[in-house]
């Protein structure tokens, strides 16, 4: 026992700041939310959506990316001839709606806070049901990585509980495979209310890889109401945190990441309200 007591103290305090202070520096490697720098694509060029594994280019107004299907594989960056598409280190990607996750990166909307209710409710404590209705279980190693001494996600009175019946919402992994819709509608019947529903991954969202697949669902969308969207393949445990305090109003959403085009890189530097990001990855 007391090598364990003397072990701690040598180790000492290794939870991160964050929300407060200053933002994480994440390592040169790290896809966060991708920027299209649209002055520089050809009007007929499609080499980005010719490489796509899930579709995730959309040119109806001019050149956007679909976070809610994007893999951050960076094909789409490799194709592009004319260096117009980057991925940042921005990490704050969640958000409350899905036609959200369509962006260019330029003044992506940070997610919102739920309502003054939602929040006397669920602010002070959130307890969580996950389900991997299919997944590859990355998105779910990264919520469980959420629970470790480095995140700490109980000092924000927030746990992933075993039971519906001890939640107060559910995360959903996976694209909702065929034979997980039923196990996924029957843990969301059993959850009281008012509850609330998390889609992370891409494959929660959209079905990600599997999308048109005849044996899952292209994620929970027009099977539960998601409340909030976390992109990525799988979202890095930082943006899940992020994006779970903003919805729960922990975290004040006082501005919105914009890119700052400048001659130095194709999409320029990303910056916040109060924080400066690092330039764009290239792979």
């Amino acid at each position: 026992m007391l090598s364990v007591i003397r072990e701690r103290w040598r180790q000492g305090h290794r939870t991160i700041a964050y929300p407060a202070g200053d933002l994480p520096v994440l390592p040169d490697r790290y896809r966060g939310l991708p920027c299209v720098d649209g002055a520089k694509c050809p009007s007929e060029c499609r080499a980005c959506a010719d490489v796509c594994p899930t579709d995730a280019l959309r040119f109806d107004a001019g050149v956007r990316i679909d976070m809610g299907r994007c893999l951050f594989c960076t094909d789409c960056t490799s194709a592009c001839p004319e260096g117009a598409i980057a991925f940042t280190r921005e990490f704050r990607t969640a958000a409350r709606t899905r036609d959200a996750l369509v962006t260019d990166g330029a003044a992506f909307p940070l997610a919102r806070a739920v309502d003054a209710k939602s929040r006397r409710l669920f602010g002070r404590s959130l307890q969580l049901r996950q389900v991997s209705a299919g997944g590859c279980n990355a998105c779910e190693a990264d919520i469980n990585v959420l629970a470790t001494p480095v995140f700490d996600l109980g000092r924000f009175g927030i746990k992933v509980v075993a039971s519906p019946r001890h939640a107060d919402g559910i995360i959903v992994t996976g694209p909702v495979t065929a034979n997980m819709r039923l196990a996924l509608e029957k843990t969301y019947a059993a959850i009281p209310d008012p509850k609330c529903v998390i889609a992370v991954g891409a494959c929660a969202i959209s079905g990600g890889p599997f999308a048109g697949h005849d044996e899952q669902h292209g994620g929970c969308e027009g099977i539960l109401p998601v409340d909030l969207h976390i992109p990525g393949c799988p979202p890095h445990p930082l943006t899940i945190l992020d994006g779970i305090l903003r919805w729960l109003g922990r975290i004040e959403s006082s501005g919105a990441p914009t890119i700052d085009r400048d001659s130095n890189h194709s999409c320029g530097t990303l910056s916040t309200d109060t924080h400066a990001i690092s330039t764009p990855y290239r792979p």
